[in-house]
């Protein structure tokens, strides 16, 4: 007997992929990002403005190939804008716990749509562009360079990456930036970086990070990032690239 309904395979989920990021411009400072090589990792990063006066980013590292991971990036980055602009909506919220809410949302999505454990570095920051200070959360991410008058300062991370532990939290401190002070904020693909010739298996190092930003003009953030990521590449040579290599700056000019 012949059916009179044909099966059909199951057509494949269209894939989610997260919207490209246009920086917003900043009242008296300069932010943007720069990559190098091929989109293999988890390197994420992402900008909004959430009100008149913050800007929210932030540069997470999901664990995993990304031809395996865009879904999981499209969640985070939908977590972090709409989460983001109802969190620090207000003119008078306290801007370290809603960081602290922020993560948490992020972190829960996270696990609901890996069905488990997908471990996130990321590093989220707030910047009040009338105050000119930085509200963060570091989970388990490399740690943010400052760079001021007193030297580089490292913010360092205050808790575990994101997505293994559904109540897992992170610090929010916030400090503040002075004119010409700079943030620079690295993937891991950045520090382990391998060197060439007879520095072969010598990493780059977050050490190697800080003495290029030491010297590294700050003219713009674009220009500062491009320099960092063209001297790590110096350092690796010809070495094939197997990760990841983000770098992000926020420059304050007024």
């Amino acid at each position: 007997m012949c059916s009179l309904f044909h099966s059909r395979d199951p057509q494949p989920e269209p894939t989610v992929e997260p919207v490209p990021t246009v920086f917003p411009k900043i009242e008296g400072a300069d932010i943007a990002a720069v990559f190098v090589g091929k989109r293999v990792a988890g390197d994420f990063y992402d900008s909004v403005r959430v009100s008149p006066e913050r800007v929210l980013f932030g540069l997470l590292d999901v664990a995993g190939l990304r031809q395996d991971n865009r879904s999981i990036l499209s969640t985070a980055q939908n977590i972090f804008r709409t989460g983001g602009a109802e969190l620090f909506s207000r003119p008078d919220i306290n801007e370290s716990e809603a960081m602290t809410e922020l993560s948490l949302r992020i972190n829960r999505g996270l696990i609901e749509i890996s069905s488990g454990v997908r471990s996130c570095p990321a590093f989220i920051a707030c910047y009040h562009e009338i105050f000119g200070t930085l509200c963060y959360a570091n989970a388990g991410h490399t740690p943010g360079l400052l760079r001021d008058t007193n030297g580089i300062a490292e913010l360092n991370s205050g808790g575990l990456p994101l997505g293994l532990f559904s109540h897992a939290t992170s610090d929010a401190p916030t400090v503040g930036l002075e004119k010409g002070a700079a943030l620079l904020l690295v993937s891991r693909g950045v520090i382990s970086c391998n060197g060439h010739h007879a520095r072969s298996g010598e990493e780059f190092g977050l050490a190697g990070v800080q003495q290029l930003l030491q010297v590294a003009p700050a003219s713009s953030a674009a220009d500062l990032c491009a320099s960092i990521l063209k001297s790590v590449a110096e350092f690796g040579g010809e070495s094939p690239i197997c990760d990841d290599r983000t770098a992000l700056a926020l420059v304050r000019t007024a």
